[in-house]
């Protein structure tokens, strides 16, 4: 013969989808997704190669399938037919196939007969990388402690309350700041997170600033915007942005911790002002920096049962000295902030008293990361909104305390602390709920695409 090819058996035409090469009545349509593929594992009726599926006869839309009918016996050739058109025996199939080879596509014959093809196999989706609920947690933490703190400022006359707000300040917002740090490490390497320096930052900055300005003269203030000194609550906004553009210059540094604490322990020596954070910025700079060169092992070396109780008697430590210091300790320490011009020390006084900070606040950020659950609890999705808690709580805070709430003689007191401690704690769940994104991110997390360029796909 001219050119070798085969024929199928006489039976009923073919459909113009099996003739243009399409699965072989498999169930699929063209086109199939792009993850589909072909293998034997997918089809329960595999054929080995050289196999040929017996044709089925088409089906017409509209039309009920037709019964089976038995196999037609082969037509005698004709001489005057080509040789392309003259059928040939049907090849016997064999009782088992050794080797079964995967085919990712079926070929079909020159008359259109395709051989079976096994059924499409989609591809499992690899599943979506769950959110780690450990940082989740220690971050619900971090702002119900918070908005404790700030709950806490009318009664700090009392000793019960004073030695509470000492042991919260002591690492609550270096806790933040070195969480805020480890997951500052990748941030320049990705466009939507540069992004967030204007969306989540900047614009919230300017909003929540005069939206604060506003409520002070509701509650009989005087007007008061200055938008480069944060008021109040606000300074972390601008403190984190700097610190996250500085964190190009710490990753090529190859000792950025004992740089930054010397920079925290000079910084003493000037009187810096707030305008736009700068004194947070270097009061709190090491706690950053050691975040930005934690790694997740340094998380789980914490998680050992000797170093949980030593957290634990820490924890303990910590809360006794907060008691005993409490009525002659002064709070201007505890901010991280203050020169030692302004705390009235010698210059080897004022390092001395920055360095045992340092130490203080470090044994109990490494303490409370070692006791908070790992594992996902109730208050895990609370922890991803913490933004709207920090931004929206000085709302309810600030009208409790301007209308004398959080005067009453009973809260100046043990019952009166807990009392606070507990509404506080409540209002830090409300405000980290779903429903509190719901309404209020159009201005907490605006999405600003029309004012980037999209990155370029070379």
């Amino acid at each position: 013969m001219s050119d070798t090819r085969f024929s199928p058996p006489v039976t009923t035409p073919r459909s113009s989808e099996e003739e243009t090469g399409g699965p072989a009545q498999t169930g699929a349509r063209w086109p199939l997704p792009e993850e589909a593929f072909w293998s034997e594992e997918a089809d329960p009726h595999w054929m080995a190669p050289g196999e040929l599926t017996q044709p089925q006869p088409a089906v017409k839309d509209g039309e009920p399938p037709a019964e089976p009918s038995k196999p037609a016996k082969p037509a005698k050739p004709d001489e005057d037919a080509p040789a392309a058109a003259q059928p040939s025996q049907p090849q016997p199939q064999p009782k088992a196939v050794e080797e079964r080879k995967p085919r990712k596509r079926a070929k079909a014959t020159a008359d259109g007969t395709a051989q079976q093809k096994p059924e499409p196999k989609q591809e499992p989706q690899p599943p979506k990388r769950k959110r780690d609920p450990y940082l989740d947690n220690v971050k619900f933490v971090l702002i119900a402690l918070v908005v404790v703190g700030h709950s806490l400022v009318p009664t700090l006359s009392a000793d019960s309350s004073r030695a509470l707000y000492i042991f919260i300040y002591t690492f609550h917002m270096p806790l933040f700041v070195l969480i805020s740090g480890y997951l500052s490490r990748n941030f320049w390497n990705s466009n939507a997170k540069t992004n967030k320096l204007v969306d989540t930052f900047l614009v919230p900055y300017v909003i929540v600033e005069v939206g604060y300005a506003l409520l002070r003269v509701s509650v009989g203030q005087k007007w008061s915007l200055t938008i480069i000194d944060p008021a109040w609550l606000n300074w972390y906004l601008l403190a984190l942005l700097f610190w996250r553009l500085s964190t190009p210059v710490w990753k090529r540094m190859k000792y950025p911790v004992p740089v930054a604490v010397a920079v925290y322990l000079l910084s003493g020596f000037s009187q810096i002002e707030g305008d736009f954070s700068m004194d947070r910025f270097f009061g709190l700079m090491p706690f950053f920096v050691i975040g930005l060169v934690m790694q997740p092992e340094h998380f789980e070396m914490l998680n050992r049962r000797w170093i949980k109780i030593l957290s634990a008697l820490t924890v303990l430590g910590a809360a006794a000295v907060a008691i005993y210091v409490a009525p002659k300790a002064p709070l201007d320490p505890f901010y991280f902030k203050a020169s030692f011009q302004d705390l009235d020390l010698s210059w080897y006084m004022g390092l001395a008293l920055r360095a045992g900070l340092l130490v203080c606040a470090l044994a109990m950020c490494f303490a409370v990361l070692a006791l908070v659950p790992r594992g996902e609890t109730w208050f895990s999705d609370l922890g991803t909104r913490t933004l709207y808690c920090y931004l929206l709580h000085g709302i309810p805070v600030l009208v409790a305390k301007e209308m004398g709430w959080l005067e009453f003689p009973w809260l100046f007191g043990p019952l009166g602390v807990l009392a606070i401690a507990s509404s506080a704690f409540a209002l830090a769940i409300v405000l980290c709920l779903p429903e509190t994104r719901t309404v209020f991110k159009w201005v907490l997390e605006p999405r600003l695409t029309w004012l980037y360029r999209r990155p370029s796909r070379s």
